[in-house]
């Protein structure tokens, strides 16, 4: 199950369109490492044990590309497959007691199937091990009364803990939250926050924060910055900010006309399932529209 947010969210949206409001999600960066007392004989750290094969299956199957607890080397998957869904549980489950990380995939695996309160369960031993990700999907439920009463503040309390750790979701989380009736959160600051985490390399970041620069939100309208932010989250595999980039480079948006740079970026969002991507790639090769006499499309013309 995709990692959701308490309204629509920037990043599901067409680069095209005008953006008024923040309210999706992704990622941050967490480091941890651990070293053991030097022996008589050495002053090396001890090297760190080889994760379990249950956790290797389990990352296999549910870990989340946004989540900051995620090694670099492991992909992760957007959606839990179906089909995966069983084996993930099985083997999130045997892994879940030592790894907060299996834990929030143990919670999105339950969600994935439907089981509301055993995901809820399962994200609060997460947030309580300290899991940004578990806090963000936590908040996100108790916000809109999903499998769970309903309680803003609680919510609220869960995206500040996950913002102020650096995972850009509970910032932007903290905005939607703030323009659906909660206490709103200053926009500045939030672009601030986000530009902290996007110094620590974070893909969903950079993309959140290009998008409050393209729209000058929290700040003054910056089309160069947003169009780097843009490309730097865009070399990290980020689908919307590919598509983003994409439409800044085909219209000369923040720098140079690129039609060929655009085509790559929409092929490289459109495979990663980015469907106005899809959109953009059939107006760049099928450029002349049909339309009805009030204006909406039927359909694109090819040459």
């Amino acid at each position: 199950m995709r990692g959701h947010d308490i309204s629509l969210g920037m990043k599901d949206r067409s680069a095209n369109a005008l953006i008024s409001a923040l309210g999706a999600g992704l990622l941050g960066l967490a480091v941890a490492a651990a070293f053991s007392p030097a022996s008589a004989q050495s002053a090396r750290p001890a090297a760190r044990s080889a994760p379990s094969a249950d956790l290797v299956l389990c990352d296999r199957l549910a870990a989340d590309p946004a989540d900051p607890d995620k090694p670099a080397d492991i992909k992760g998957v957007v959606a839990i497959g179906p089909s995966d869904v069983p084996l993930a549980l099985k083997y999130c489950k045997i892994a879940a007691p030592g790894s907060r990380r299996a834990l929030y995939q143990l919670g999105r695996a339950y969600a994935a199937n439907q089981q509301l309160p055993e995901a809820i369960g399962a994200y609060r031993k997460a947030a309580d091990k300290g899991s940004t990700s578990a806090m963000v999907e936590l908040g996100v439920l108790l916000a809109n009364g999903s499998g769970v009463a309903r309680d803003q503040a609680q919510a609220r309390e869960l995206f500040r803990r996950a913002a102020d750790a650096g995972n850009p979701r509970g910032v932007v989380n903290l905005v939607a939250l703030g323009e659906d009736g909660g206490p709103p959160m200053d926009p500045a600051q939030a672009r601030a926050m986000l530009a902290r985490a996007a110094e620590n390399n974070s893909a969903e970041a950079q993309f959140q924060l290009g998008l409050m620069e393209a729209n000058g939100v929290g700040g003054p309208k910056d089309d160069v910055g947003a169009r780097a932010l843009f490309e730097k989250a865009a070399a990290q595999n980020h689908p919307g900010a590919l598509e983003w980039a994409g439409s800044f480079a085909a219209t000369g948006r923040g720098g140079p006309a690129d039609k060929a740079t655009a085509k790559a970026d929409y092929e490289r969002a459109a495979a990663l399932g980015n469907e106005n991507a899809k959109a953009a790639l059939k107006r760049l090769e099928c450029p002349l529209m049909l339309t009805d006499k009030k204006g909406n499309l039927l359909t694109n013309l090819c040459f």
